[in-house]
């Protein structure tokens, strides 16, 4: 049984949710592992000095609890999809199939016992005009107060994003600009091709 994991990160808004999702539509024995899902509750998020709640930290996630759950896949993807009914229980097994994760977020490569285990990495930008205007436009709970944006969230993805390219290589980056189509067939391209390598591996 072969794996594969794929990590979707990238700004806020910048369409990491969508390649995703996409992308599980067109990879067989393919799910996906959301970062969002394992924020912590809003109660245990710390507020900095301007008032912001500081959600865009590894601290404000559990990501132990994610890891587990990755590592839970790796282990047997198979019965991971079974249990979830995402492959039928009496589907036959082939020891040729390679299945596959994708995990997205937008700090997936920050947290190094994560992405130690991911083999494939895409990383979704956009300009900070079309960021804010994507960002404005959709409802968050609790909802951003005035000046968030520019007080935290922008500043912290700056800041998020060099520490990642400082401690992570092998990072494909992608105009979030572009035709999402367009993106995807560079991505699920790359992906084929490893799925191909690892059925030719014996």
């Amino acid at each position: 049984m072969k794996t594969l994991v794929v990590g979707v990160g990238g700004v806020t808004n910048g369409g990491k949710s969508t390649l995703s999702q996409l992308l599980h539509q067109k990879l067989h024995n393919s799910c996906i592992i959301p970062q969002d899902s394992y924020f912590k509750d809003d109660c245990f998020v710390p507020v900095d000095s301007n008032g912001f709640k500081q959600y865009d930290t590894l601290d404000a996630l559990h990501m132990d609890k994610m890891l587990i759950e990755v590592q839970s896949w790796r282990r047997d993807p198979r019965s991971y999809l079974r249990q979830r009914g995402l492959i039928p229980k009496d589907s036959p097994a082939d020891d040729k199939e390679v299945y596959v994760l994708i995990v997205e977020g937008f700090l997936i490569f920050n947290y190094r016992p994560l992405n130690e285990l991911i083999d494939r990495r895409y990383f979704l930008e956009i300009s900070y005009d079309v960021c804010k205007k994507r960002r404005s436009s959709r409802v968050y709970s609790p909802p951003d107060p005035p000046g968030y944006f520019d007080g935290y969230v922008w500043p912290m993805y700056l800041k998020n994003r060099e520490e990642m390219k400082s401690s992570t290589s092998e990072i494909v980056y992608l105009d979030g600009l572009k035709p999402k189509d367009e993106v995807l067939d560079v991505v699920y391209g790359d992906v084929c091709q490893a799925i191909e390598r690892l059925q030719g591996q014996s």
